[in-house]
């Protein structure tokens, strides 16, 4: 039993079970114990990998789109150039060695941020970034950037923010909760919580006992303040992770540990926990403050960013090994099978900024 794992069950024993978001977010960010604050997940050597540790393609493309944005907008002086959730930060590194050669005039007037609360993340950063030959400010949030457009990605971050789940009972629907069984392990359990119907999906009505709802009102919550700061400066953000376009019904919690699925109560502190974002809430967050909210898969974002032309550029630099390589990040970028379907792209600008993107939906 992990060190974590007995504190949650103490914890459970003095005060009862606890909601499966409280549970998230104790087994990802405990001072202590938390998976985010104690370990290096990303990468082969970590729990998994992301799309800018397949390929330098990715962060230049996600560059490039960045980059028409803010010419979009007017390229207006003293824009701030963010990303939130920078892992490694190798996505920023691709992206300011694209924006650097696509316009040297442009970090040169705007202010570079990464928004990261982990002061261990902050150092591997700071080391990846460190021949960038940029001033980058560190900021524990959104609300510490400069008042200005703020053009912002994100990769990743949605998934690891809490959510609540709900299960289908014969009177209604029941907050999952987690507490402990007759042999002192964790396991689910019925909460005393309910949902208002109206949040629920339309086949909700006629679901089978015991289907799962997610519902992630602190994702909203990120997506409403990053959203209201466009509306009121200007800007645009770029945000990409696993889920689903519309909204549905289904248990999607998951535990990957050494790029292997575990049993989400095993080990806490020692795995990684998300679930899939629901797009279609953050679109209706973004659109509440004002904005145009579009997405589509990350496959279709990055095949009409110039994703075959730009490997093409790559695999003709190199030999057949080179190439092979190539058309293998091509494929775990893009391909059905692995990241292009699963994985989203939403792209939020305010109303009348042109941007181009793809499979508007």
């Amino acid at each position: 039993m992990t060190p974590l794992k007995q504190r949650i069950a103490r914890l459970i024993g003095a005060s009862g079970p606890i909601s499966v978001a409280d549970y998230m977010a104790t087994c990802l960010f405990d001072p202590e114990h938390g998976y985010y604050t104690t370990r290096e997940p990303f990468g082969v050597a970590g729990d998994f990998t992301t799309a800018p540790e397949i390929s330098q393609m990715f962060g230049e493309l996600v560059a490039v789109w960045l980059y028409s944005a803010w010419k979009a907008s007017g390229s207006p002086a003293g824009a701030t150039f963010a990303e939130i959730g920078p892992g490694r930060g190798t996505l920023m590194k691709d992206m300011l060695r694209v924006l650097g050669r696509l316009d040297t005039a442009f970090l040169g007037s705007a202010s570079v941020a990464l928004i990261e609360t982990s002061p261990r993340l902050r150092d591997v950063q700071k080391a990846t970034l460190a021949a960038s030959g940029v001033n980058v400010a560190w900021h524990e949030s959104i609300a510490t950037l400069p008042q200005s457009p703020l053009f912002i990605v994100g990769n990743e971050l949605f998934d690891a923010i809490p959510t609540r789940q709900f299960v289908k009972a014969a009177d209604g629907w029941n907050e999952r909760a987690i507490g402990i069984d007759a042999s002192g392990e964790l396991a689910f359990a019925a909460g005393p919580a309910r949902i208002d119907a109206a949040i629920l999906p339309p086949e909700a009505a006629a679901a089978a006992a015991g289907t799962i709802f997610e519902f992630a009102p602190a994702r909203t919550a990120m997506m409403e303040t990053i959203a209201e700061r466009i509306a009121v400066y200007g800007g645009a953000g770029l945000f990409f992770d696993y889920g689903h376009l519309r909204p549905g019904l289904g248990d999607t919690l998951q535990a990957l540990r050494k790029h292997r699925y575990e049993d989400v109560l095993a080990n806490p502190g020692e795995a990684d926990l998300t679930s899939h974002v629901d797009f279609a809430a953050l679109a209706t967050a973004a659109r509440a403050h004002g904005l145009e909210a579009h997405g589509t898969t990350q496959g279709e974002f990055l095949l009409a960013l110039g994703l075959l032309e730009r490997a093409g550029s790559l695999g003709a630099r190199g030999d057949e090994n080179a190439r092979e390589k190539i058309r293998s990040e091509v494929e775990r970028l893009a391909g059905p099978d692995a990241m292009g379907t699963l994985f989203k792209a939403l792209a939020v600008m305010p109303r009348g900024i042109k941007i181009p993107f793809p499979c508007v939906s």
